[in-house]
């Protein structure tokens, strides 16, 4: 598979609350955050170690193949630094698909996940 896009970004809750979220993203219905547009499909773990790696299924039923890799660690003051790595086989998306794909992770992980624990 190839890397088609990757970011890092602090999470303000530590690494097993963090894997836990992304495991179980519906599991406090107070704090929904995997919001999900039209084209998208909720995705499935298919590999986990927590805290440190959860593996979802594809988002979005166009790139049955995809599969995005979330590498979590502590950031030294509680966090965690969690990663995001979208990964395809080819072919890559086009740049406007790929630039899709990368904005909506980034939503659901850097904007929606981390409001939903209050920041």
């Amino acid at each position: 598979m190839l890397e088609a896009g990757t970011r890092k970004r602090a999470q303000p809750p530590p690494p097993h609350v963090v894997a836990e979220s992304l495991m179980q993203p519906d599991r406090d219905p107070a704090r929904p955050w995997l919001v999900l547009l039209r084209d998208e499909q909720r995705p499935r773990v298919v590999e986990a170690r927590p805290p440190e790696l959860v593996v979802w299924s594809s988002l979005w039923p166009s790139r049955p193949d995809a599969l995005v890799r979330f590498e979590l660690e502590p950031d030294g003051c509680g966090g965690t630094a969690l990663r995001w790595t979208l990964l395809v086989d080819e072919p890559v998306p086009d740049a406007s698909k790929l630039g899709h794909l990368r904005k909506r992770l980034n939503q659901l992980i850097n904007a929606n996940l981390r409001y939903s624990y209050g920041q």
